[in-house]
């Protein structure tokens, strides 16, 4: 007999307390994939996933393609019934300052109704949202399951199309929910339906052999980092517009995003002005975007009297949807070279890129997620949204598995700060994620055709 709304309300409410002694638990593992950290802490990170997927009656393997190890748990499908892949990632984003956090990023800690720490909601709360759904059900799953967690999706996924190639029909599946985005705001849920790609680059401008004496040449001498300033700042005009040609954009984006409620999440202070043209949303999720996210110079405290020879920024775009990875970087590349003054000398290479996505959300996947959403928030209509972050695999997803419906949800919410200081979850937006979930897999299981 399959379990009613009730009933698995009543078995998250249950197994809440246990699913955040677990997440938790996952949290206090500084499971960082980027070079220079200690990877003992990913391959714990992936044990204790598989630990918690064993104890949900999956057989579950750890997987490593010359990368970092994904957990792989798998449940076959009762007869004739659909089997939906649940994606996540155990890995996190390396801390930064310690110094600007609240408290220790990996000891959990509430502070009124957030949990703090590392991972907490990118994207341990994601494991933990698939294992509270899991749990709910106990031995009365009525769809097949393949839980996949990634285990270096903060660091690139380099192994993951090796993964996917390898285990494609175990993983393949009629949903496809990727528990890796967030809602519109606190009480409001949220379908994610289209995200930009991403092109990261690097620029090194060279004019001189070695450093020299700022005073014997400083004026008809350019210094590299004069030279790198003035290069960066031709990558927008004056409002603030990228300024790039022959990247894509549109505008169109249909949400309204209030420009107060965005400067307050984004920390903005006062009087720093916003740029660009148009709309909050298309701003943020079709047009495209370029920063500059460090650079490669002398820190003011040992810097000598002397004009460097050399600097490198990293610079990061963000693609609108519809554009490609490798035509935009072209452009980057071509406009870099274009622009750099005084004759310098300007070397860009490609760090990564990935591809943008959009989703045609609409039929029976789509209609059970929207319905468990409205459940789960007591009758509040989900948005369809876009993220200005990117998921570049999810394309991959697309491209191997045509015939599934891919719901992208998550945990976040737009105070959760991921990536950065003091991130947080909402643990009561969180076990309302938990009970959506679990009504999600009970209406694929009554509504979705297998394929």
């Amino acid at each position: 007999m399959s379990l009613s709304e009730t009933d698995l309300r009543a078995a998250v409410a249950r197994e809440f307390p246990g699913v955040r002694a677990d997440l938790e638990r996952l949290v206090r593992i500084p499971g960082i994939a980027f070079e220079g950290f200690d990877h003992s802490h990913v391959e714990r990170s992936a044990e204790a996933v598989a630990e918690l997927l064993r104890g949900c009656g999956l057989d579950t393997q750890v997987v490593v393609r010359g990368g970092q190890p994904a957990v792989i748990g798998r449940k076959a499908a009762p007869e004739g019934a659909p089997t939906v892949l649940l994606y996540a990632h155990h890995d996190v984003q390396p801390v930064g300052d310690v110094s600007l956090w609240s408290s220790d990023p990996f000891e959990p800690v509430e502070r009124d109704g957030r949990l703090y720490g590392r991972g907490a909601a990118d994207d341990k709360a994601g494991v933990m949202a698939h294992v509270a759904a899991l749990r709910a059900f106990g031995d009365q799953l009525p769809v097949g399951v393949v839980v996949f967690v990634e285990g270096e999706e903060e660091y690139g996924s380099e192994s993951l199309d090796a993964i996917i190639e390898e285990f494609r029909e175990e993983l393949r599946s009629d949903v496809i929910v990727i528990a890796d985005s967030g809602n519109w705001d606190i009480g409001r849920p949220a379908l994610t339906t289209s995200l930009r790609g991403l092109v990261n680059l690097f620029a090194e401008v060279k004019v001189l052999k070695s450093a020299v004496h700022s005073g014997m040449f400083g004026g008809p001498v350019p210094d590299a980092l004069i030279t790198l300033a003035r290069l960066l700042s031709t990558l927008h005009d004056e409002s603030g517009e990228v300024a790039v040609d022959g990247l894509v954009g549109r505008e169109g984006a249909s949400v309204d995003y209030p420009a107060d409620r965005f400067r307050h999440e984004a920390g903005m202070l006062d009087g720093v002005e916003l740029i660009g043209k148009g709309s909050i949303t298309d701003r943020i999720w079709t047009k495209p975007s370029v920063s500059v996210l460090g650079i490669d110079a002398p820190r003011t405290f040992e810097a000598a009297n002397a004009l460097q020879p050399t600097a490198k920024a990293k610079i990061s775009v963000r693609l609108a949807p519809g554009d490609d990875p490798k035509a935009a970087y072209a452009a980057v590349r071509s406009h870099l070279e274009k622009h750099v003054p005084w004759g310098a000398q300007v070397e860009v290479t490609l760090e990564a890129d990935g591809e943008p996505c959009v989703i045609d959300a609409t039929g029976p996947a789509y209609d059970a997620a929207r319905a468990a959403f409205r459940s789960a928030w007591d009758g509040t209509d989900p948005v369809d949204m876009g993220v200005g972050g990117s998921i570049p695999f999810i394309a991959t997803f697309q491209q191997l598995f045509p015939q599934a419906a891919i719901l992208v949800t998550g945990v976040e919410d737009p105070h959760s700060a991921a990536h950065g200081p003091d991130e947080s979850l909402h643990l009561g937006e969180f076990e309302r994620v938990c009970v959506a979930e679990a009504l999600l897999l009970k209406n694929v299981a009554e509504n979705v055709s297998t394929k």
